[in-house]
């Protein structure tokens, strides 16, 4: 394994706007060469036959037939819309005129 590289405590504190006191660049500093010592164990372990997958239990998604199905006629979509026109919505203008 390789040595956990050292970290710009400062530099990095700049990057995030963050004014640490000397106490917390030490706490800082030694828990994020930790966290890359974690890292570093974790990139040593084959994972090279191991198949990729979204879930961590084998499941198989139910899902329905996918049948056609006539739509809605314009009215019947229409019927709660607080304002339509023309078998349209009639919404509020959201851009000004430039």
């Amino acid at each position: 394994m390789q040595p956990v590289p050292e970290i710009d405590i400062e530099r990095l504190a700049a990057l995030a706007r963050l004014r640490l006191s000397d106490e917390e660049k030490t706490e800082f500093s030694q828990q994020l060469s930790q966290i890359l010592g974690f890292f570093q164990q974790l990139q040593s372990i084959e994972v090279g036959e191991i198949a990729p997958m979204s879930h961590p239990f084998e499941t198989d998604a139910p899902l329905r037939e996918d049948d056609p199905s006539p739509g809605w006629s314009p009215q019947r979509a229409l019927l709660n819309a607080p304002a339509s026109r023309d078998n349209q919505l009639v919404v509020p203008k959201v851009i000004e005129d430039a």
